[in-house]
């Protein structure tokens, strides 16, 4: 009866640590029972802030972190905030050193969101405050183009203004079980603590918010959804290590200390997706094995 209940709180993150049978924030391997493959991936990214700083100041968000999975020695790729989301949905950096607009850093070629749409699969970028679809000015509700990778790939402009759009439809996209395979949500400059005047606190109050529907909603509950939740850089106090929590019913506690970085999540988005790995993914380590979360081969 043990190990029903186990597997039950597993696939139904409905228990608290203890209860599953686990211990909280130590260094455990995920639940061995199989678990529907992962066919969605939804990546958070918040800004300019390390490991530690997350830690401490994202009460909610890390207690999400330790009861199902972060790594420890999880870096981005260099500052500032743009050639770090271009590394996550493009594999690279594509040479780009600022946070220019899409009009000084036109890049050509696939992203993760356009190889979702050639395999037929859904992609969608949900960024907050953006005023129209796949804005590339910077605008509305603290809206920052250098935040919403999918406005620079010149040769997907078609589908960005299809399916790179505000919040609007979002909460009913995680409720009805209709999040994108491969999916990205761009909090706008106060909701990722980026902006003075706000504060972590308030970015994980708004990820509280934003990830409740999420963690409640089919495509994650049936395992078929796995959601990363990490940080563009930190603020130059750690050596780029930033707080990066992996979200799944396979997960348990499960801490992971291999060396990670952003190149990584393009790998997952392209063993989600089946498709071949774009640019430095083909090197990057490999996120899916060290979480063992359960994707099919690329």
């Amino acid at each position: 009866m043990h190990s029903l209940h186990r597997f039950l709180c597993l696939v139904f993150a409905t228990c608290s640590l203890a209860a599953c049978g686990g211990t909280e924030g130590g260094s455990t391997s995920p639940a061995s029972q199989p678990t529907t493959a992962v066919t969605k991936l939804l990546v958070v990214v918040v800004e300019n802030h390390s490991l530690a700083e997350m830690r401490r100041e994202m009460p909610y968000t890390f207690r999400l972190a330790r009861r199902y999975g972060y790594a420890t020695h999880y870096r981005a790729i260099t500052h500032p905030s743009l050639p770090n989301y271009l590394a996550i949905a493009g594999g690279s950096t594509f040479g780009v050193t600022d946070d220019s607009s899409p009009a000084s850093h036109p890049v050509h070629g696939r992203s993760v969101f356009g190889q979702a749409r050639a395999l037929g699969r859904t992609a969608g970028v949900y960024a907050d405050g953006m005023p129209g679809r796949c804005a590339r000015e910077p605008g509305g509700g603290r809206y920052a183009v250098k935040h919403n990778p999918w406005a620079y790939f010149v040769d997907e402009r078609r589908a960005c203004l299809r399916h790179d759009g505000s919040m609007a439809g979002f909460a009913a996209d995680a409720a009805g079980g209709d999040l994108p395979n491969a999916g990205m949500v761009v909090p706008n400059l106060c909701h990722d603590a980026h902006d003075s005047d706000c504060t972590l606190a308030d970015a994980d109050r708004w990820l509280r918010s934003t990830l409740r529907p999420v963690l409640r909603g089919p495509d994650f509950r049936s395992g078929r959804l796995a959601v990363v939740v990490t940080a563009d850089e930190d603020d130059s106090s750690q050596g780029n290590r930033v707080l990066t929590a992996v979200l799944h019913p396979s997960q348990h506690a499960h801490v992971v200390r291999a060396r990670l970085d952003h190149t990584s999540l393009t790998r997952l988005y392209d063993e989600v997706l089946r498709a071949p790995l774009l640019r430095g993914a083909r090197r990057a380590p490999d996120l899916a094995a060290a979480f063992d979360l359960p994707v099919g081969p690329s």
